[in-house]
Order: C-alpha cells, then structure tokens, then sequence
C-alpha cells in the first residue's frame, strides 16, 4: 500500500485472485467493495445467507450460507476472475478456508483490513433496523481483529493492506495488478531460444543465423537487435555444465534489460541462486562449473547476476494467451496461475517421486495429455530433435550434451537449429526422442504396460502399478471384445456404512446421513438389480459404426461385461433388440450411437456355473446335514442329555441355511438362448457430442430411459428423497424393506443432482437377506465383528475407477485417440485387481 501524490492511499490487489476483506460488523465492508469493485466481483456472506435462508441476518443459516459462499468463491477462481469476499472474517478459521481455496485455484490473495474504532461500529449497527445483535457481538468482533493484527502476515496472503479509520477507508484507491506472468499485451514476433547451458559461442551463433545483431563491449557480446523487432524469449537452464555461464548470462542480461528478450527461469537457475545465497545444495549436473566460473568474474557482475536469476519468473503467457513458455512445459489449467506448484511444475515438471536407471526423476508424460489451446514451448529434458506433441514443443536438443541449440521462430513454427562446437558434458543417459503422433486407432503395449500415473479430472492423479497393469493385459488381450467398442468400463461401488440398528449390517439411513454430510441436498434411491453388470455400445447402422468406431464388419454394436469381456459367444440378436428397444433415444438425443450402463438379467443367465458350484451346493449340504444332526440331537434329549442349547443352534442354523437358499433361488430364472434374457439400463453414458454421465443428473437418465419399451427392458424403479425431509427418508427405507422382503437384492443411492468435489457417485445398501449370499449363511450371528469392516480403500477405488470412466468417456466423445481413451479404461481393469475385500 503507498500514499499518492494527492494524499490519497493506494491498495494494490491482484487482477485475477482473492480479496479477502476484514472488518467487525459496521466496519465499512460493504460500502467501500461497492464503491471499488463491480457488483458481480462481491461475494457477501449476508447475501448468501438471504440465498439459503430468505434473510441475511439469520444467523442459524450460517454453515450453509459459507458454503455457497466457498462454491461461487471456488467456481469464480477456477474461472480466473477477481472475487472479493465482503464477510467479518475476523477469525482465522474464516481466513484460513479462503486462502486454502485461493491456493488450490493456484491465484493470489491479498487481505484488506478495515479497521474503525468500536464506537463507530456500534454506532452504524445500531442506525440500521435489520440489525438486532447487541454491542458485545462487535466488542467480541473487535478483540478477534485486534487478536489478528500482528499474526495476518503469516497466514498466507501475498499483501495485508490496513486502512486504519474513516480517512484513510474514504481515501484508498484500488489498483489491479496483473499477474507478472501475464505479458498476453505483447505480440511478438518472437524466437524461442532453448537450453543454452553455458554455451556462450553457440548462441551467439544461433542469434546470428536468426539475423539477430550482435553487440560487444571489449570483445564480449552484451546484447543483440533484430532488425524486424523481433523479440527473443529463453526457456532457462542458461547456466551450468557449458565452457561459459557468465558469457551467457552477460548476453541475456543485457538483452533482457534492453527489452529485446525475455527469460523465465529454469531448474538450473534456481539451484544456482540458493547455492550463490550460502544455501547448502548438492553440487552436481555442472554447478561446480558455473561457481568456478563465476568466481572468476568481477564482485559487481556476481551480483548483477544474482539478482537477475532471483528475479526471473516461472512462466509467460504471451500473444493474447496464444503462447505460454515454460522451462519445463505447463498443461493448461496452470497457464497464468500463480503458486509455489505452479512455479515447481514450471520448473522440474510433473515428476511421479520415481527415479529410472540412471537415476533421474521419472517425469508424468504431460504433453501428450495436453488439449489446450495455447501453444506451450519449453525444454528441461533433452531430446535429440524438436518435435511437435499436441501443440507443445520441446526446445532442448541438448547442445551441451553434444547436440544442438534449437530455436523456434514464433508465429511461424520454423524450426532454427545450430550445432555444437563439441561435447561440452557428458550426459548422464542418452537422449531420448520425444513420443511421435501415431495413427489414433493404432494400440501399443506401452500405452498400458509397466507402472503409470494418469491425471485425470475427477480423480487426480492415479497411479496403476506394473503388477496390476500385468494382470489386466492378460484379461484384455484374451478376452475382450473388439477394443474400438470398448469406451469405457464400470467401477466399482462402494456399500453403505456399518448400519447402526440392531439387527442390520446395511441401512438406507447411514447413507442418507453420509450424502447429507458431504453437502447433498437430494439423491435417488434406484433398484439394484441382482443380474451381471453390463455397458451396452451401439449403433442405428452400419455406417455410423464405422463412421464413429471405425468397424466395417457389419456388427453394429456390443454388449459387454464389466470386465470388457462379451456376454455370449453371439451377442448380434441382443444387441439388435436393443437397438429397437433404443430408438426413441436415438431420436430424442439426435444421435447415432449410445453407450449405456445396464444391469443383464437374470443373475442366472451368466452365473449359473457359480450358482450351482458356489452357492446351490452350501445351501443343498446345509439343509441336508443339519436336520439329521437336530434328530441325533433330539434323540439324544430324549435319553436326558443336557442339548438343548445345540438343538436351538442348530434349529437356527437349519433357518439361516433356508434363507440362503431363497435368497440365491431369487435370482435364479430359466432361460433358452436369449429368452428370457432382459435388460435394466440405469444411466446414458454417452451419445454423440456430450459425456451425458458427467452432464446430466440422474433425473433426466431415468426419464429418458423410461422411452424404453419392449419385452427386453426392465425397468429400474427408483425414488427420490429430499435429505431434509425425515417423513421421505423413513418412505424411502420402508421402500427399500418391502423391495428386499419380496426377494430384491436392495437399492443404490445416488445424488440427484451434479456434485462437484470427491464425492462418491453411489453407495449401494444391500437387503438383509441378500447379504446372506455375501456373507455366509449365519452372518447375522456376526454382526458385531462384521461392523469393523474398513470402507476406506474400497472408497478410494470407486472414486478412482469413476474418474477413470468419466475420462475415458469424455475422451472418446472429444475424439480423442483410441489409445488414449484405452489407457483409463486399462486402468480401471487394472485397478480392479487391487486387494479389496470382494464382499465389500
């Protein structure tokens, strides 16, 4: 904050970040956002409390009022607009949770203090009608400020501005500051220099054959023009292993300072400045020539240097957001952001905390994931020739290594090269080229083998160890369908928490309680069918599977397992009763394919091995064993043995062997062929254009799917339920008892509306009886060592495996390459052989 010329006191915030502003109630805080910032800028806690509760003062509404504050506050980040939190946040805690949301949006946040005296606030609160707290809620107010005064410097905000009194609030004045990295005003043209590594002479050279000219002061070369202006732009790593550090960092300089050439810095540059501060750093990959070197060099050019390299940044977003130059790349969402993992990606790259055979970190292949729009040129890791990977360029052709300088002249896409005059350092590994574009249908092995780490959106970054990606390729290669029908596999689903009435292992009221806790508001509660789950790819014709799935063989679809492998041997009659079952969706969704989720029904038409060698046997021992065992017993009560309490025990275990087999006879249909085979759509994972699974709410899947008609189609009876309302909670669980006492397996709860945040997409509440089968015959004799049941990998699995789905599907709807739409779906069967308990 600094004082004009006019008295008046300027407030420097960012122009794409958080403002965060302090004050007790009667403050000023509302006056003075709407006096600096637009309306649209504002985001007031009264307002939101006024959203959720029809009035701004109740405070009852609170909790529920901050979080719609946090989300629009979230959503305006990600976006990268300025938003201004107009709240007390006289509390850590309350400014704690929005630096923590400004970080993980990656933007800056400032503070503004406004500080008035006690009086002046009681006096305003008390002129107001709406306001009917008493003077101790501001005295209260006042002593948390006072408290926090000394300590806001330290809880993460990049300025604290305090305006202390009515004149210096009345006289601030706002400044935007854009970010450093934001230099989108400047054009170009531009020629994008790569890793030069103390190879003085051969940028020179590379400057000279991109008709720069050169200048010199006694002989060295301190500068250079062009004579079409052009502008150079350096990606960093000038520094180390190269004949002349100081020589390279002379002509940068001094380009940079004459405004010829930007520079961001690269991981070189970083370590030299901490070991050149006293910083005690491993001295390896050529720093000791770059200290030698430089400690031939006069006090004033060390220093010179120095606070060069301190001050370079990590990244520039230049041309209108058309360029982003990165030393070591950047993918999109962090274009123009700034944070300390911001500036690591920039400068080391997307390393997966693994070392190869060389010993240099593994780094996450982000270009070959990048989709954005702007151009993104960098270097860090040496390859022997640039080449074009999803509109990213690698610059660093490694000339230290004995390679090349390689510049790229920007908007032109022309690549300049220069040789190097020798090997100035031997390299640790030889240079790898960077991963050529290939045809999309085209699969390969290493798209899927050894250990990889995927990013997605909805589930971070997943990582699929070797092992598992071993057992997968031997399922997929085998036996799976045609991999240009295979766009997506299920996850798994986690069930409900251990039910708290005796009696229960499972209960529809854990997860209303668990959905009601993670924020929703409202969930559907759907049938679980007992059949085989199944995802449903198809076609109205043939031209359009070949169009969309490049199959020419007259099929037209497929219906397939959740492990990628076909239902039958011919699938071609199902998959054409489908179709006609499936037409008003083609109509209605103007498409000419689906991909639905499904349940295959009966159980027994694909399970029917298991049910007789896994279940129908148990059940058949059981209920042949225990009655003559209850005879022996009961003639051995009749001569006066104490047996009573083995009668009963067995008498119960007679029962429970019953149950079992009714509750595995349910699922259990005759079936000829297809006949009698059905099928239970529950959700639209795609059409044409749009990943309908991540778009839509269950709402609208089951309202479209209800246009299904014919013998094929079960429906999936479901209801929904308002969480606030105790009256739909307690129908939907006496739906959910009258579903499982009539032999059904139970319901999934969903959320029925969009969610955003980690949340899981469905917990299943499995029927007393149905656990049976699960859990053994006499599991309700275990209820309370069953309740210690651990839930929590099972959580992470569904929710890595449904973001796996969701990429995987958005990634064929945004015709991305078929490997690429293959590697989340590999993943998901990779991840299914993670050790999880499969009763879960």
């Amino acid at each position: 904050m600094t004082e004009t010329a006019t008295g008046s006191r300027q407030v420097t915030v960012p122009a794409m970040g958080l403002v965060v502003l302090v004050g007790v109630s009667g403050s000023g805080k509302s006056t003075f956002a709407r006096a600096h910032f637009k309306p649209t800028e504002i985001v007031s806690s009264d307002f939101c409390r006024g959203l959720v509760a029809d009035d701004e003062n109740d405070q009852s509404a609170t909790p529920d009022a901050f979080d719609v504050l946090h989300y629009i506050v979230g959503t305006r980040l990600r976006r990268g607009l300025l938003t201004v939190v107009d709240a007390t946040n006289v509390q850590q805690a309350s400014r704690a949770a929005l630096v923590k949301l400004a970080k993980s949006h990656d933007v800056l946040v400032d503070a503004i203090v406004l500080d008035v005296p006690e009086s002046l606030a009681i006096e305003r609160n008390a002129q107001r009608s709406d306001r009917n707290f008493g003077s101790h809620v501001i005295a209260r107010q006042q002593r948390d400020l006072k408290r926090s005064l000394g300590r806001l410097k330290k809880e993460g905000f990049r300025r604290v501005h305090v305006l202390r009194g009515t004149d210096q609030i009345d006289g601030a004045e706002i400044v935007r500051e854009r970010p450093w990295n934001d230099r989108t005003d400047i054009r170009g043209p531009f020629d994008i220099i790569g890793d030069v590594h103390g190879c003085a002479s051969e940028l020179c050279s590379l400057l000279t054959e991109l008709g720069w000219t050169l200048e010199y002061d006694d002989g060295r070369a301190v500068g250079a023009t062009h004579p079409e202006g052009r502008r150079a732009v350096f990606v960093g790593d000038l520094v180390d292993r190269g004949p002349d550090t100081p020589g390279v960092l002379r002509l940068v300089m001094g380009m940079v300072a004459a405004g010829t050439a930007l520079c961001v810095s690269g991981n070189h540059e970083a370590k030299l400045v901490r070991a050149l501060k006293g910083a005690k750093v491993t001295v390896s990959h050529g720093l000791a020539e770059s200290l030698e070197q430089l400690g031939n060099e006069s006090e004033d050019f060390q220093k010179a240097a120095l606070s060069f390299m301190d001050g370079l940044i990590s990244h520039y977003v230049l041309d209108d957001g058309k360029l982003v130059v990165a030393h070591a790349g950047l993918k999109e969402s962090y274009h123009g952001r700034s944070s300390g993992r911001v500036r690591a990606f920039a400068l080391y790259g997307d390393t997966t905390g693994e070392t190869d055979d060389y010993g240099l970190p593994v780094r996450y292949p982000w270009a070959q994931e990048y989709r954005g729009q702007a151009m993104v040129v960098y270097g860090h890791t040496p390859v022997p020739k640039a080449e074009w990977i999803n509109n990213t360029i690698c610059l660093d052709t490694g000339v230290v290594f004995g390679g090349e300088l390689t510049a790229l002249r920007y908007p032109e896409r022309e690549i300049v090269s220069v040789p190097a005059e020798q090997e100035w350092y031997e390299p640790v590994r030889p240079l790898v080229p960077t991963s050529a574009d290939r045809e999309p249908s085209v699969l390969q092995i290493s798209d899927v083998a050894g250990t990889r780490w995927l990013e997605t959106t909805h589930a971070g970054k997943v990582k699929i160890p070797e092992e598992s990606a071993a057992a997968a390729l031997e399922i997929m290669s085998r036996f799976a369908v045609d991999p240009r029908w295979l766009v997506y596999l299920p996850p798994t689903m986690s069930p409900v928490a251990t039910a708290k009435l005796d009696g229960y292992l499972e209960h529809p009221e854990q997860a209303f309680e668990e959905y009601a806790g993670w924020g929703v508001t409202r969930v559907v509660c759907e049938e679980k069918h007992m059949g085989s789950r199944a995802v449903a790819v198809i076609t109205a014709d043939t031209d359009a599977a070949e169009r969309r799935f490049g199959v020419a063989d007259g099929s037209t679809g497929v219906i397939y397992t959740r492990t990628g492998r076909p239902f039958f041997a011919d699938i071609s009659e199902l998959v054409d009763r489908l179709r006609v079952a499936a037409a008003p969706l083609f109509e209605s969704l103007d498409t000419d394919w689906l991909a639905l989720d499904c349940e295959l029904l009966p159980w027994s038409a694909k399970a029917l091995d298991l049910v007789k060698a896994q279940y129908a046997s148990v059940g058949a021992a059981a209920r042949h064993v225990l009655p003559e065992a209850i005879t022996v017993l009961e003639q051995a009560a009749s001569r006066g043995l104490d047996v009573g309490g083995l009668i009963d025990r067995s008498q119960q275990r007679l029962a429970n062997a019953e149950a079992f087999r009714d509750a595995y006879a349910a699922y259990v249909a005759p079936t000829d062929g297809l006949d009698g085979v059905t099928l239970a759509p529950f959700q639209i994972l795609a059409a044409e254009g749009r990943a309908l699974a991540l778009t839509e709410p269950h709402e609208w899947h089951l309202a479209e799917l209800a246009k299904l008609d014919g013998s094929l189609i079960t429906p999936t009876r479901h209801r929904f339920v308002d969480l606030s309302s105790a009256d739909e909670r307690e129908a939907a669980t006496q739906w959910w008892l009258d579903l499982t006492a009539s032999g059904g397996e139970g319901m999934v709860v969903k959320p029925a509306h969009l969610t955003e945040g980690r949340i899981q997409p469905g917990i299943k509440v499995r029927g007393r009886e149905y656990l049976r089968i699960i859990y053994g015959p006499d599991y309700t004799d275990s209820l309370d060592v069953l309740g210690e049941r651990h839930l929590g990998k099972k959580r992470q699995l569904a929710q890595r495996e449904h973001g796996l789905g969701l990429a995987a599907l958005t990634a064929f709807v945004d015709h991305e390459p078929l490997w690429k739409v293959h590697q989340s779906v590999f993943a998901v069967l990779a991840l299914e052989s993670e050790p999880v308990d499969p009763r879960l």
